[in-house]
């Protein structure tokens, strides 16, 4: 484990969640390529604003419902930093976070 996860906390709660990517100027996303992978959802992703105004073009932003039911279907957890402005995150299994 790196020095940037060992500084970072998990959480499932999905206010906490929203909170934290909308005061960085990020959108719940999915990778495009997975969106149709016959599993339970595709592969989410935090979009953030670039300064251009550009979004990344591999990511399709979805809604806060769609980015939980994917992110809940998968038994998944919010790795952050919450510090400062830092946009370290990651997406984990629970059983792993606990």
């Amino acid at each position: 484990m790196s020095k940037t996860e060992r500084s970072a906390t998990t959480t499932t709660d999905h206010d906490e969640i929203r909170k934290w990517v909308e005061k960085r100027g990020g959108h719940p996303a999915i990778v495009k390529d997975t969106a149709d992978n016959g599993r339970r959802g595709a592969m989410i992703r935090i979009d953030f604003d670039d300064p251009d105004g550009s979004e990344d073009a591999g990511l399709k932003r979805v809604s806060w419902d769609e980015f939980f039911e994917i992110f809940d279907n998968n038994d998944l957890a919010f790795l952050h930093q919450d510090v400062d402005d830092s946009r370290f995150n990651k997406f984990v299994e629970r059983q792993t976070a606990d």
